[in-house]
């Protein structure tokens, strides 16, 4: 019988770490999903806005959440797959072209393509993390959605490129080194989300995936089952909290416990006599505050996370045009009204983006919160799957891997 394996993902936000262990079963099944069975969950104190700010701290972070999930599953992790976001995260899009000698395209072929769509003048400080495929042409024939097998002189790739600023992502990978386990792979967060909460046909369809996280906010839009625009937005949740730590003269931790406690978006089913006593809730501030004009400081920011998010998708012709509508993840979504506020704004069908074939410790992580954990996971899962000689990305890593062993063994 195949062996399981075990994989795991670290999602390093700029309010939690969230690790996510799960084992995948061996078989030669068409249709396989990962069996969580360890999760962790520790605080980001390094991190601000996808930035480290403090990298002993982080790396302390890191290993709480890493220990917290082996204990739960029972088995060590030594290799992650790690899900990264952050406002210096950026994309774009690009293409290669290569001649092919007119006979079979290989896997070989597609690799060289993806190199030559990525020869392309980037800033010194922007990195590669992540290339997506959008489309292949052969010769005259366009949209082709994997042409290994097909035959032709002339190969070319659209591809979706997502860059991080290189301090920021050696910084990341430098305390992930240090907290004692390696990185199979970075894969952002715009990409992770989408990979945890969508179905095929909602990507065919047309989607838009929204991940408000606590520094910032990922988007992502796919169409005809690829990935057709991203971003990366420097407002989340952590903007809401500094809102109400000035709008009601609070602490950041007094505003980000009433936010969690009393927050909602809905300021129009309140009574302005509703209080909240902050005694209740901290030491340092004793005063009572309106929950409407919460709500309404509340309502005023993610009106504007959405504004932006409505106005992207002006700009590439989308707006309203997505016939899957739209799905909420990350912590930050899960205010009261936040739906109905986001299906005003965007003139779309909104849903909340839950994990979905995921088994094993289900309740843990049914949760919008853990997208970008399960996600990362689940691309590290079909990326192995993709494995060995057919999968170009595979071939690189494993070369990678290689290599660093190699370095390893010399002083």
């Amino acid at each position: 019988m195949p062996k399981e394996r075990v994989l795991a993902s670290l999602d390093i936000g700029s309010a939690k770490i969230r690790t996510v262990i799960a084992v995948v079963d061996g078989s030669d099944s068409d249709h396989r999903v990962p069996n969580v069975i360890g999760v962790g969950l520790s605080p980001s104190l390094g991190m601000r806005k996808g930035h480290v700010i403090d990298v002993e701290e982080l790396i302390h972070n890191i290993i709480s959440s890493l220990e917290d999930a082996e204990r739960m599953a029972g088995v060590p992790v030594n290799h992650v797959f790690v899900g990264m976001s952050g406002s210096h995260i950026e994309s774009f899009d690009s293409r290669g072209v290569i001649a092919i000698s007119g006979s079979e395209i290989t896997v070989e072929d597609i690799a060289r393509v993806l190199d030559a769509a990525q020869a392309i003048s980037i800033p010194a400080n922007r990195r590669i993390l992540h290339i997506e495929p959008k489309a292949y042409a052969v010769d005259e024939q366009r949209g082709i959605k994997n042409p290994l097998g097909m035959t032709g002189i002339r190969l070319e790739v659209e591809a979706h490129i997502v860059t991080g600023h290189v301090q920021h992502v050696k910084n990341v990978e430098k305390c992930i080194d240090q907290a004692g386990v390696d990185i199979d792979a970075l894969v952002p967060s715009t990409i992770a989300s989408a990979e945890a909460t969508l179905t095929k046909r909602q990507k065919e369809l047309g989607v838009l995936v929204i991940d408000v996280g606590a520094g910032c906010t990922s988007v992502a839009v796919f169409e005809e089952g690829t990935i057709l625009h991203s971003l990366s937005l420097p407002v989340g949740g952590e903007s809401v909290t500094s809102d109400i730590a000035i709008g009601l003269r609070t602490s950041i931790d007094t505003a980000e416990k009433i936010k969690i406690e009393f927050g909602s978006v809905l300021p129009g089913e309140m009574s302005e006599r509703e209080m909240i006593d902050l005694s209740t809730v901290s030491k340092v501030d004793t005063q009572t505050v309106s929950k409407k004009y919460m709500a309404e400081i509340m309502q005023a920011r993610y009106f504007e996370i959405f504004s932006l998010v409505k106005n992207e998708l002006a700009r590439i012709g989308r707006s309203g045009m997505l016939p899957a509508g739209a799905l909420l993840t990350g912590g930050a979504v899960k205010a009261p009204g936040v739906l109905d506020l986001a299906r005003d704004v965007l003139g779309l069908p909104v849903q909340m983006g839950f994990p979905v074939d995921v088994g094993g410790v289900i309740e843990k992580v049914d949760d919008p919160a853990y997208a970008t954990a399960l996600g990362t996971l689940v691309w590290g899962m079909r990326e192995e799957e993709r494995v060995g000689t057919s999968n170009p990305f595979h071939m690189k890593r494993a070369v990678k891997q290689v290599g660093s062993w190699l370095k390893s063994l010399f002083p």
